[in-house]
């Protein structure tokens, strides 16, 4: 119940269930007596800021069987702009006694540690911020991130593995997005033409080649500094 995009709330899903209480809390009702695994769930703050209703929504989860809420400090209307309202969340901690993660805005771990104490949750979830550095989650929890240097090989490795899972025809489309990622966090100065034939190319060997090269170029050699 947190996706804003605007193919996804057309079919009156992701953040739009916001907008009808009473129909989210029948698909989440149907789905605990579904399964047996827990069931969590995600949402924003509200539709927009006229209708902040996670804290209703969250306590009539909980009370159908959830067991673990996630909160981005959002509204839909927002999408991504401006600052998530990490002590807007806190609404949602004092409406439910079950396990609260609060969602928005972290790349530090100054910023996990404020949205923590600012939330009052129980943890973090952490999305953008590890796009094109899928290791931060890590880096945040205390453990060292690879070197500039490795990058670029753990950059290729991460497009074969995806190749592998894929195969060829559609793993090359899938791993488009990662490879734009890891080009914008590192390579930003990369020149259009070339990202444009690394983002196009249906030749995976030619894609792994460029890429290396344009990350080890942009990196450096023998650059040493902890990937941020």
């Amino acid at each position: 119940m947190g996706c804003p995009a605007k193919k996804v709330i057309g079919g009156y899903a992701g953040s739009a269930l916001m907008r009808e209480p009473d129909h989210a809390l029948s698909l989440i009702e149907a789905t605990v007596k579904a399964v047996k695994i827990p069931v969590t769930v995600k949402m924003r703050l509200g539709w927009d800021e006229m209708s902040i209703n996670a804290p209703e929504i969250a306590s009539r989860a909980e009370a159908a069987g959830v067991q673990l809420i996630t909160v981005h400090g959002r509204t839909r209307m927002q999408f991504y702009e401006g600052r998530a309202n990490w002590d807007a969340i806190a609404a949602v901690r004092d409406a439910i006694r079950i396990p609260l993660i609060a969602n928005g805005d972290v790349e530090t771990v100054a910023d996990a540690e404020e949205i923590l104490r600012r939330s009052g949750a129980d943890a973090v979830m952490v999305g953008r911020g590890c796009q094109g550095r899928p290791w931060h989650a890590g880096v945040l929890a205390g453990q060292d991130g690879p070197a500039a240097s490795e990058i670029p090989n753990l950059v290729v490795e991460h497009y074969r593995a995806m190749l592998e899972h894929y195969g060829v025809e559609v793993g090359v489309r899938h791993a488009r997005k990662h490879l734009g990622w890891y080009l914008e966090r590192y390579a930003p100065g990369l020149a259009p033409d070339a990202k444009a034939a690394i983002m196009t190319s249906k030749n995976a060997e030619d894609v792994a080649k460029a890429l290396e090269h344009s990350l080890a170029a942009a990196l450096g050699p023998g650059a040493r500094q902890e990937a941020a």
